[in-house]
């Protein structure tokens, strides 16, 4: 038998919600009923970003009863102002909003912050879309309409990166030289430092923030092989078929970038990584 909702709950509002799976639709039913008071310092702080008004609702009201504390903006610049009025753990953003749009605000936000995870949510599926917003500095991707519990789990693994730093860093290298490149992590910045540059190459390139941190790991990693699964583990969130194709051309856009010397080679180990070599 199906679930009795009266028709003003928010049953009846997520029935009606596309953006939303039957899996979630039990899921927030069940749940909404056991919730739990936990420890505030226990609870992952976490601020939603989504103009969609019932579906902010929904995702605010299950995840507040699973260890989760969730503030809500519906466009992207009152989104701007609490992501640094409230430092939160994680950032879900919607990508198609007024105002700003998620790019664009999570672009604005990683000119100064480029740690806290960001996820995000859209019906935008198109490999260019996916890539642009990787590229952007976003850490993982969840399709509408998605599965609650899968939200749960990717932001939970979102923040449990975000806080492994129990552990004092080791400190960080902040230069590499690529043949004749300079390459700096921190401002994301590939230098040509060589003579005869190509007629109006770049000699100075301001890199995405995943394209510097895989080219950081090759650079820490020279000459030997860089393990394609935990490249898509360690920045993707998962190893999937469709992450491994963006990794792909995110390589591709790095041989690019070095081409001016022609030492420089970043090889494709097939079936297990990735390889730079300077001959």
């Amino acid at each position: 038998m199906g679930t009795e909702v009266s028709p003003g709950g928010n049953g009846s509002l997520l029935r009606r919600n596309r953006n939303i799976s039957r899996s979630t639709y039990r899921y927030y039913i069940i749940n909404k009923n056991n919730k739990k008071d936990k420890d505030v310092m226990d609870k992952i702080k976490v601020l939603l970003v989504e103009d969609e008004e019932t579906l902010a609702m929904i995702i605010k009201d299950t995840l507040e009863g699973q260890s989760f504390i969730i503030h809500t903006a519906a466009d992207g610049e009152e989104g701007l102002r609490l992501f640094f009025d409230l430092r939160p753990d994680v950032l879900v953003a919607d990508v198609m909003m007024p105002r700003m749009d998620g790019f664009e605000m999570v672009r604005r936000i990683r000119q100064t912050d480029k740690h806290t995870p960001v996820l995000f949510l859209t019906a935008r599926s198109a490999i260019n879309d996916v890539v642009e917003g990787f590229e952007l500095g976003a850490n993982d991707y969840l399709k509408k309409p998605f599965s609650m519990q899968e939200l749960i789990i990717r932001i939970k693994a979102l923040a449990g990166k975000a806080f492994n730093f129990t552990e004092p860093a080791p400190k960080e290298v902040t230069d590499f030289e690529i043949g004749n490149y300079r390459f700096n992590p921190v401002t994301q910045r590939l230098s040509y430092t060589g003579t005869g540059a190509a007629p109006h190459a770049d000699t100075e390139m301001e890199l995405s923030h995943r394209e510097s941190e895989i080219l950081k790991r090759l650079c820490e990693n020279r000459n030997q092989v860089v393990n394609t699964q935990n490249v898509l583990l360690d920045l993707w969130g998962d190893d999937s078929f469709f992450n491994s194709r963006s990794l792909h051309v995110f390589i591709t856009k790095l041989r690019h970038k070095l081409a001016q010397d022609d030492r420089i080679r970043i090889v494709n180990v097939r079936g297990i990584g990735y390889k730079l070599i300077i001959n």
